[in-house]
């Protein structure tokens, strides 16, 4: 049975409603943005405000101001335009960083267009894509110093290399030029009376991102500004950030997730920090003390694993469980004491930390629950590459734990699918159109045209529903769905997060297995070792894990519980998102 037919004989069943959690609407301090020049006229308007902070290669901490940022963007526009490059393919690719940022922008404003490069990939992989889409010239990081040598000698297309921080072999390299001299260039041809272009097409294409692949298979997403700047616009109207608000960027900027809540703040004017390492950032929440964070669920999940270990470690988890009790029974009638019951671990972020905008996947709305007990909110949201990519966001005044919220005011979302799930709400897979929507995929008419219904909605490939008040919930995707003998249809993803809170198990995935006609739905376990005493033999550990497994099918119906465990011995294989890779696991 397809996911899209009715459940026979089901009856009509009254809709489970889910409560919303309001709270006071703030003042919307943030500009409608149609373009690049037009953001950066609105950021330029922040004047000496920090726009960034971040590390130099001495980890010394720099920073930049909106105005300082916005002059750079000139520079590099006029630079381009001085070397030729103007309205040229340019990929940017290394760590997050104000260049990255200032180039980014500078492409765009010279009519060009930006291709973000996930730094993750195998280098042979990265020129494979540049020649795809016929890259002119390329930014990198000091990481990908000496790996282009090739590509300055062979590549088809690629011309410039710009290097964000040479050393001295790579500056002797063909058609190379650092950025600190393209900054010459540019200040030099602002002298001399560079302007801006006027934006001739915003509805061009103006990026090219290359989907993560979960999946297998990679395709080039075309944008344009009107795609870009619509959801930029829409993220400051749907998300609650403000101008005092500081933030640390965690995300790699190749995904257009954070990319886009990036440009968002700064429309704010919000302080951004970049933080230099996943092996820092508890280090960097303590030194920038951020006020919110964008991430993905698997951040989430790993800060609260670490509250709960510290908790153990010194003794503190039952003191920890009963101040969540009387939180919760406070702030029933009206009295909030929460940063003051848990201000040792709200020290851990920074102590200042009252925000987590959270995407890329399904969050468990446990993880919402705990956080707002400790003063934290979660808002939550929706989006795909293919949409730039904001879809839905949860309105931080009026939330629904576990719903991804109403879609965005660039975009309308409906529901295409009869079949009638346990909420009483019909589920099927959940369709786009506006203005976030891309453009297509390049060089890929048919993908293109599967891409998109006979109506014109863009088919996003993920499964939910809508509710009565017009708040959507994921459920999971179509190409992982697990169809099972009888005709029902499991989403691993529902499996895998109650595998989640089992607080043994690092990483789970779920797959089905075929045996005969049968399907049995097995759970692919990589352990948490650190959960148990130095020693404990893997025997052990594997069947404790099965016991909990065993424990979470009885409040599983039948057919969407686990019947067999495999267990690992490394973490799945992700995406630099953070999403496992679904296509490898066997």
């Amino acid at each position: 049975m397809s996911i899209t037919d009715k459940v026979m004989g089901k009856k009509e069943q009254k809709p489970v409603e889910t409560k919303i959690h309001r709270r006071p609407k703030t003042v919307r301090k943030y500009e409608r943005v149609d373009h690049v020049l037009d953001f950066l006229r609105v950021i330029e308007k922040h004047g000496d405000k920090l726009a960034f902070s971040y590390f130099d290669k001495n980890r010394k901490v720099k920073d930049m101001s909106y105005e300082r940022l916005v002059r750079r963007v000139k520079r590099m526009a006029a630079a381009l335009t001085e070397k030729g490059y103007a309205g040229k393919r340019i990929a940017l690719i290394g760590e997050t960083s104000p260049n990255w940022v200032i180039t980014y922008l500078a492409v765009l404003a010279t009519g060009g267009v930006a291709i973000p490069m996930d730094k993750e990939l195998e280098i042979e992989v990265i020129e494979g894509f540049l020649d795809s889409v016929d890259a002119d010239g390329i930014l990198y990081s000091a990481t990908f110093n000496g790996k282009f040598k090739n590509a300055q000698e062979n590549h088809k297309s690629l011309s410039l290399f710009i290097a964000i921080d040479p050393d001295e072999a790579e500056a002797a390299g063909k058609g190379v030029i650092s950025y600190k001299n393209m900054m010459g260039i540019g200040k030099d041809a602002v002298k001399a009376g560079y302007e801006f272009p006027p934006v001739a097409n915003r509805e061009g294409m103006c990026e090219m991102l290359f989907t993560s692949g979960t999946t297998g298979t990679s395709k080039c997403v075309m944008l344009s500004q009107k795609n870009i700047f619509s959801c930029v616009t829409s993220a400051a109207a749907s998300v609650d950030f403000n101008p005092d608000d500081r933030i640390i960027s965690l995300l790699p900027l190749h995904h257009t997730y954070e990319l886009a809540c990036m440009l968002a703040a700064m429309d704010y004017g919000v302080h951004i920090c970049i933080n230099d390492s996943l092996t820092h950032v508890m280090k960097n929440f303590k030194l920038f003390k951020p006020t919110a964070l964008v991430l993905v669920p698997l951040y989430v999940y790993t800060f609260y694993k670490r509250i709960w270990s510290e908790a153990k470690k010194t003794g503190q988890d039952k003191k920890l469980r009963l101040g969540i009790g009387v939180s919760r029974a406070m702030t029933t009638v009206g009295i909030d004491k929460r940063r003051e019951l848990f201000k040792d671990v709200l020290e851990a972020f920074g102590g200042n930390l009252e925000k987590i905008i959270c995407g890329g996947a399904a969050l468990n709305p446990r993880m919402i629950e705990f956080f707002e007990n400790l003063g934290i909110h979660i808002y939550e949201g929706f989006g795909i590459t293919e949409c730039s990519p904001l879809v839905f966001v949860t309105p931080y005044y009026a939330r629904k734990y576990g719903s991804v919220g109403p879609s965005v005011p660039c975009c309308q979302a409906r529901i295409d699918g009869e079949y009638l799930n346990d909420k009483g709400y019909h589920e099927g897979e959940i369709q786009v159109k506006g203005d976030n929507v891309m453009l297509g995929y390049y060089k890929n008419p048919e993908a293109t045209a599967d891409a998109f219904t006979a109506d014109g909605w863009f088919r996003t490939g993920d499964i939910g529903y809508e509710d009565a008040d017009g708040y959507f919930y994921i459920t999971g995707r179509m190409k992982s769905v697990i169809v099972l003998e009888n005709g029902k249809n499991v989403f691993p993803e529902e499996i895998e997060e109650y595998l989640g809170d089992i607080e043994t198990i690092a990483e789970c995935a779920v797959i089905g297995r075929q045996e005969g006609e049968v399907v049995n739905l097995t759970a692919l376990i990589y352990p948490d070792i650190t959960k148990y005493p130095e020693g404990t033999e893997m025997g052990n550990i594997k069947k404790d894990i099965e016991k909990s497994i065993l424990t979470m099918n009885k409040t599983l119906p039948t057919y969407k519980q686990i019947k067999i465990v495999e267990f690992r011995n490394e973490p799945f294989e992700k995406t630099s998102s953070r999403k496992i890779k679904r296509h490898l696991l066997k």
